[in-house]
């Protein structure tokens, strides 16, 4: 057999590495479930035309074909790919599956999405995401952005990662500064203040005089817009200082503050909801708040979330279905901390107790035991051989299993806790171990000697342990 490596952009965890991921999903999910959001997961593929983006081809599309194509293959008149994000099928979903939803309909997905990019750190061709939106038909009143938001600050500060930043802005609002303040293509202006976290300002002012046609005098105030940020209304009287008036603006204005104040009562020192007038969110279906998620100590992987309302993103030609959402990057956020040691699970296997064998004959007492403990919730498996004790001990450590249990000859039974090395009776009917070791959980790294890793475990959210 050939050497088998790697396919790169394809990352593949280990046993305790996929605990940390089942646990971060679990927690998310758990969250989103408690306010409401109905869990959905859509097809793989969409048909091309579908994932084209105005109609031009996208590069990192996946095309989905079958090896030995045949003239009469029922998909051949039209091509599929793999889709690259999970608000494209979404928006599909709604229209095709409306007639059988109600609305406002609340959904969550996670999902894996394929995307034939450069892999680098964060940036993966296989990838899992974590989306909640919330669409309505014909409209859909503004406290749900807000709703939006609260439910992803929420689901987010229970994970054991380090700090996390909301950064929000509203298209309403720079849509509406760009109008009054004379510049000819709005457009091209949110695309050009879109790079600033990949152009220095002086390139992005260039662009805004030759894309957007703006004055150098204009485009240095669109950089003064851009570099407002502010944790509570405050935004505002900076905005209104640089002396541009417009309807559309001031409606921005207020709905900007009003997801600011509408997330007081969520945010901390682990997860912040700050307005950052620089976001623009290059997409040009994004009507109102727009947002980005960053991750305190990698800063280099850019965002790890985002979203934002979309007012015309859903239609089937006589009903529109206007959303607001926001997106998780789990593989973009968990991957680095895994590599970096910050997380890890706590065993790579799910049993809290191997059931030893003192010979083949006490296989069925064993298996007996084994299936009183499964009974009442405790994941457990029997020794594979009668071997010494010491070796089956050996082999529970080896597999990070806590507990081991000793069947006596007089029927009484003791379980060991081979971390302590404590011995004590337990009756399968009733003995439970503690909870933090009943199942695999993400734990952060309790040593490190990068700074970053450091910073982590000092955050007081973080040190806590995820179920």
């Amino acid at each position: 057999m050939s050497k088998i490596s790697p396919l790169s952009g394809f990352p593949e965890l280990l046993p305790d590495q996929r605990v940390v991921e089942r646990a971060v999903t679990g927690s998310l999910a758990e969250t989103f479930e408690l306010h409401g959001f109905a869990n959905i997961e859509t097809r793989a593929v969409e048909p091309l035309d579908r994932l084209a983006k105005g109609g031009e081809i996208d590069k990192e599309i996946y095309l989905l074909r079958r090896a030995q194509g045949e003239a009469d293959d029922a998909s051949s008149d039209r091509t599929l790919g793999l889709h690259f994000d999970l608000t494209v099928p979404f928006a599909r979903y709604v229209v095709e599956h409306a007639g059988h939803l109600e609305f406002p309909f609340r959904r969550f997905q996670i999902q894996p999405v394929w995307r034939g990019e450069r892999p680098q750190e964060g940036r993966y061709r296989q990838f899992t995401q974590a989306d909640i939106d919330i669409v309505g038909r014909d409209e859909l009143p503004f406290h749900h952005d807000v709703e939006v938001v609260r439910v992803m600050v929420e689901a987010l500060g229970r994970l054991p990662v380090p700090a996390l930043s909301f950064q929000v802005n509203n298209r309403k609002l720079i849509q509406g500064f760009y109008r009054g303040l004379g510049i000819p293509d709005v457009t091209a202006a949110i695309r050009a203040i879109d790079k600033l976290d990949k152009q220095p300002a002086e390139a992005v002012a260039e662009l805004l005089v030759e894309q957007a046609g703006a004055s150098v005098e204009q485009a240095q105030v669109c950089l003064e817009l851009a570099s407002i940020r502010a944790s509570d209304a405050s935004f505002a009287d900076r905005v209104r200082a640089l002396g541009v008036t417009d309807d559309l603006l001031d409606e921005g204005l207020t709905e900007l503050a009003a997801v600011l104040e509408g997330c007081v009562d969520v945010v901390d020192d682990h997860v912040t909801v700050e307005a950052n007038l620089r976001i623009a969110r290059g997409l040009d279906y994004y009507t109102g708040t727009v947002l980005e998620i960053f991750m305190a100590g990698y800063e280099r992987l850019k965002s790890v979330g985002g979203g934002g309302r979309y007012d015309a993103l859903a239609s089937d030609g006589r009903t529109t279905y206007p959303g607001v959402g926001v997106s998780f990057g789990v593989s973009r956020t968990l991957i680095p901390l895994l590599s970096d040691g910050v997380l890890a699970g706590s065993r790579p296997v799910p049993s809290a107790v191997l059931v030893a064998l003192t010979d083949e004959q006490s296989r069925p007492g064993s298996i007996a035991v084994a299936t009183l403990l499964r009974a009442r919730g405790i994941p457990c498996e029997v020794a594979a051989s009668p071997q010494k004790f010491g070796r089956q001990i050996r082999y529970a450590e080896r597999r990070g299993i806590p507990f081991v249990w000793f069947s006596q000859p007089d029927g009484s039974h003791q379980v060991k806790d081979i971390r302590s090395g404590e011995q004590v009776a337990a009756d399968p009917d009733s003995w439970t171990p503690p909870a933090e070791d009943l199942h695999a959980r993400a734990v952060v790294a309790t040593s490190s000697t990068d700074d970053t890793q450091t910073d982590t475990q000092t955050d007081t959210r973080t040190k806590e342990q995820l179920s």
